[in-house]
């Protein structure tokens, strides 16, 4: 290993590569990572010294607060090369800020944005050569934080680690989704952590998430946790609804997490003459509009997949099954999007940061 330093982070090379034992062109999302990995502790109430390492299994100690009392927050963003071999993020400042409005809601300690950012930058320079080229080709990455003090007392951590690591991805696709509107289990509840990027959102989806998958549907859209009678999110990432030619999505809130894909979608859609309204939406409403075929569209909105159509509905037993759209306004949202994205199309909107 060869050892360095820049802009205060110490980086520590390794010697040889994994990436020409990685088939690019059959990637299963996010399984597969990079040779370095992005590591800074919190101690004794600082940020101590950055480092980018190979990337390894590191020891926690069995009492370590994050297995206990569930402090851990993570963000999901993506990387891109375009024709010309540069590197691009995409709004990175929505991603920074939401971490550490996540870090504050778990009582933990705020990351800088100089080692945030720094950070970043630095590991995809080292580990450039794993972003391929091509529109659907992108680099996942995952900045998590978690609790490193030790024992059991139920107390927040006064110790903490904040790293990065990268994963290379393709298209996602997840086939055909169908989904079941929630009339029971809730994704978060109000003055709960549903606006965070919290783990233990995500750990308490999979139980429901389970029973609709042994009952056919691949997601669950949540309602929400007080009268079940308003629709919140499509599994894992915020939801929208066309019902004629209007853009439905719910407002965010302490229950609704603050997607960046969604802000972005709803500007897309406004600058595309797209009308869009920012309300809640009734579960009774869609129904309707399933019922006298006003309903055209629901698709779901993440850093992952960006766009995912749903086909159709379930909601106390009875299946609704959405119409075909030649003309899709999620697919035209996406198009646009990943073109941005990819440099393919101007950026007139300024959300794209080179490395």
């Amino acid at each position: 290993m060869s050892t360095t330093q820049t802009n205060k982070i110490e980086i520590i090379e390794s010697l040889t590569s994994k990436i020409k034992e990685v088939n690019f062109d059959n990637l299963s999302f996010g399984s597969v990572f990079t040779d370095h990995l992005f590591e800074c502790d919190f101690t004794n109430g600082e940020w101590q010294k950055p480092v980018i390492k190979p990337y390894a299994p590191f020891l926690l100690d069995p009492s370590t607060r994050v297995f206990h009392y569930g402090q851990a927050i993570f963000e999901g963003m993506k990387a891109y090369k375009d024709t010309d071999d540069a590197v691009w993020l995409f709004r990175p400042d929505e991603n920074y800020n939401r971490f550490n409005k996540s870090a504050v809601r778990m009582a933990m300690p705020e990351v800088p944005e100089e080692i945030f950012m720094n950070g970043l930058h630095q590991l995809l320079q080292l580990d450039e050569a794993w972003i391929k080229k091509g529109k659907g080709n992108a680099m996942y990455i995952r900045p998590f934080m978690i609790a490193t003090g030790t024992g059991v007392i139920a107390n927040p951590s006064n110790d903490y680690k904040f790293m990065i690591i990268l994963s290379p991805v393709t298209s996602y696709y997840s086939g055909d989704v169908k989904v079941l509107i929630a009339e029971h289990f809730s994704r978060a509840a109000n003055g709960g952590i549903g606006a965070a990027k919290a783990a233990g959102n995500y750990g308490a989806q999979f139980y429901p998430t389970v029973l609709a998958n042994a009952a056919g549907f691949q997601q669950v859209i949540w309602t929400d946790d007080a009268t079940h009678t308003k629709l919140e999110e499509a599994g894992t990432m915020n939801v929208f609804f066309r019902i004629n030619d209007t853009l439905l999505t719910a407002p965010v809130s302490e229950r609704i997490l603050d997607g960046v894909t969604r802000k972005t979608l709803i500007d897309l859609a406004k600058s595309e003459g797209i009308e869009v309204e920012i309300r809640p939406v009734l579960v009774s409403e869609l129904v309707e509009a399933a019922k006298n075929g006003t309903l055209k569209e629901i698709f779901g909105a993440g850093t992952a997949a960006v766009v995912s159509p749903i086909s159709g509905f379930s909601y106390q037993d009875v299946y609704f099954e959405l119409p075909k759209i030649e003309k899709s306004v999620a697919i035209q949202l996406k198009d646009k999007l990943t073109n941005i994205q990819n440099k393919l199309e101007k950026d007139t909107f300024g959300w794209t940061v080179k490395i």
